[in-house]
Order: C-alpha cells, then structure tokens, then sequence
C-alpha cells in the first residue's frame, strides 16, 4: 500500500468516525452494507481484472429516510462517490457506470435497510471478456 493510500483510508475512516457521530451509525453501516454486496459479487475474470456490479439499490425504512434526506444531504451520491473510492482502493472494475439508488420502503426486513447489487441491465456481456493484448 502506497503512503498516499494509506493517507487517503485515514482520511476516509475519520470521515466515516465524524459521518458516524452526526448522523448516528446509520449511515456508517449502510456504507458497510454496500462495501459488502460489492465485494461479495466480486468477479476474477482474469489476473488482476476483477469485476464488480455497477448498480446498488439501497431501500430505506421510513424513518431512516427521513433521518438522512431531512438535513438536505445527497445520500445517494455521497454513498455513490464513497463507493468508487472503495472500488479503485481494491483496484475493481465496474461493470458499467457506478450508480446506487436510494428509495424508501415500508417493507425493509431489518427495519432499517436494505442493500441489493446488480448488473445494469444494458451492460453486456462483452464486459467479461478478457482484453486483447
């Protein structure tokens, strides 16, 4: 790991620590919760080529929505930028453009949220294949 790596995950973690203090811990565990789904759909397509999906659709319990959009704070982005920059420290690909969306939902199983990744459906599969050298 590189020192400006290094420097930028500090960084990172204070801003997840004061994210966390101000927002309480909702926030923190929902950035978790998609680092999650990212990694776990992580495919080696081939060395040092991982692909991961591009589409994250995050659905938040009423009250958890109102908590995070009632300051005015654009959540989908800043989970979206926070996202990329997790995907470039373990040197991911996405398979299209990097989006997630966020919606409220009445039927969140936990009561807080839910995190789902895809593939957008106009990505081909051409994505996958190996790079001519």
């Amino acid at each position: 790991m590189s020192a400006l790596s290094a420097l930028e995950e500090t960084l990172e973690n204070r801003w997840e620590a004061l994210w966390a203090r101000v927002f309480d811990k909702e926030p923190v565990e929902l950035l978790d919760a998609l680092r999650r789904a990212c990694d776990d759909n992580a495919v080696v397509c081939a060395e040092g080529r991982v692909l991961v999906p591009n589409a994250y659709d995050v659905e938040l319990a009423d009250s958890v929505y109102e908590e995070l959009t009632r300051r005015g704070s654009r959540v989908g982005q800043e989970l979206t930028d926070r996202l990329a920059r997790h995907g470039e420290r373990h040197g991911y690909e996405w398979a299209g453009p990097l989006a997630v969306h966020v919606t409220r939902s009445a039927d969140v199983p936990n009561g807080r949220y839910r995190v789902a990744s895809r593939v957008m459906p106009h990505v081909s599969a051409e994505g996958f294949q190996d790079e001519a050298p």
